[in-house]
């Protein structure tokens, strides 16, 4: 690929079956850890729960089953900024329908949207209106999955934000919408920032929101807020390992990760025990299993796992993301699920909020774990946007 290729290629997934071979192999021959006697998930994933996962994964899971399901789906990849950018590209039956863009995070991939693709493209054949159809862009993010290793350093959120504007742009869409989750919730945001003229509208979900220092914004916490302000200082406390290690040195993670797919799969799977609806005791509870196989598998078979640890060495050391930046003129909806830490006072600082929803069901995974709630929400919120 070279920087000036702008060509738009068709794009089919075709993982070897040797790699495929390969995978069963490396599972067969995991090392297991022991685990200290009387401990369980607190202090990470159990082995006897990650050693039953992995052979699953090597025995009865079809990694062929959801490769030809995603196949079905139009894939396409394009060079953008000298980096490989892979996405789907499934328009809607109505011809009017509004462009939007679907920005998956970490630990996710195009996977998370097979839920969404259907009743946003079509909502009258999902009990819906039709004018509130969507062609739908979803990419994999600079660096992850299928998009493919990063060409080189320097891959910030705004630098993929940019990217991003121009996909749009080469798909020949010149207003269009954009929604995002997790990393994607900081990307889409600045799409908007970057290109204010072509967003019409931004909606996210696991929004992070920062204490403003305030006094009196403190002060007005309602004891909802005070709960999530709890929460995310928890999950600083007890689960934000993961951010260190990727934000600090992910090269040196990147080497356990791309050699053990057992290694990957805990890397992955605890965050779908974190971060899902704590009403869910195992991450299967929340989230099909299969589903959370296919996730883990595109990181696996792409090698990426340390292409996207390697953004978030680059968000933390950008000084862009930590300047202040003003409060973005597009107009914003919040999605906020039960594992969410957003908080309105501290996001309307940055953001044109125009839209607020709060949902007892559902976690950080969204897409995956209430999809019906999520469509909704991006429905209604874009509804008033559009006409």
């Amino acid at each position: 690929m070279t920087t000036n290729d702008t060509a738009i290629r068709p794009f089919r997934i075709e993982i070897p079956q040797a790699d495929i071979d390969d995978l069963r192999e490396r599972l067969a021959r995991t090392r297991w850890a022991a685990d200290l006697p009387g401990t369980g998930w607190e202090r990470g994933v159990p082995t006897a729960y990650l050693r039953e996962l992995a052979e699953y994964w090597a025995g009865d899971y079809d990694w062929r089953v959801h490769e030809a399901a995603l196949n079905d789906l139009p894939q396409f990849t394009t060079t953008i900024d000298g980096a490989g950018v892979h996405f789907l590209h499934v328009r809607s039956p109505e011809p009017e329908a509004t462009p939007l863009m679907l920005l998956h995070g970490w630990p996710g991939s195009v996977v998370e949207f097979t839920d969404l693709i259907g009743p946003l493209t079509d909502p009258a054949t999902h009990g819906g209106d039709p004018a509130d159809a969507f062609h739908l862009v979803i990419p994999s993010l600079p660096g992850y999955g299928f998009s493919g290793p990063l060409p080189g350093p320097g891959w910030t959120d705004g630098r993929t934000a940019t990217a991003l504007t121009e996909l749009m742009s080469r798909l020949g869409y010149e207003r269009y919408g954009v929604q995002g989750g997790d990393v994607g919730a900081f990307v889409a945001p600045l799409m908007g920032r970057v290109a204010p003229e072509h967003v019409i509208g931004v909606h996210v979900n696991a929004l992070v929101t920062f204490p403003t220092g305030d006094p009196a914004d403190m002060a007005a916490l309602t004891g909802a807020e005070r709960e999530r302000l709890a929460l995310m200082k928890q999950w600083q406390e007890k689960m934000g390992a993961y951010l260190q290690l990727q934000g600090t040195r992910p090269q040196t993670l990147a080497h356990s990760l791309t050699d053990s797919p057992a290694g990957q799969l805990a890397w992955i799977v605890e965050k779908f025990k974190d971060w899902t609806d704590p009403a869910a005791d195992l991450p299967e509870d929340a989230v099909d299993r299969d589903r959370i196989l296919t996730d883990v598998g595109v990181y696996w078979f792409t090698g990426t796992a340390g292409s996207a640890a390697h953004t978030y060495y680059e968000r933390f050391n950008d000084p862009a993301m930590w300047a202040p930046s003003g409060r973005s003129p597009v107009p914003t909806g919040v999605a906020v699920f039960t594992t969410d830490v957003s908080i309105r006072r501290f996001a309307e600082k940055a953001h044109n909020i125009v839209h607020w929803s709060e949902f007892d069901r559902g976690g950080h995974f969204a897409a995956l774990e209430a999809p019906d709630l999520l469509a909704g929400d991006i429905r209604e919120f874009f509804r008033t946007l559009t006409r």
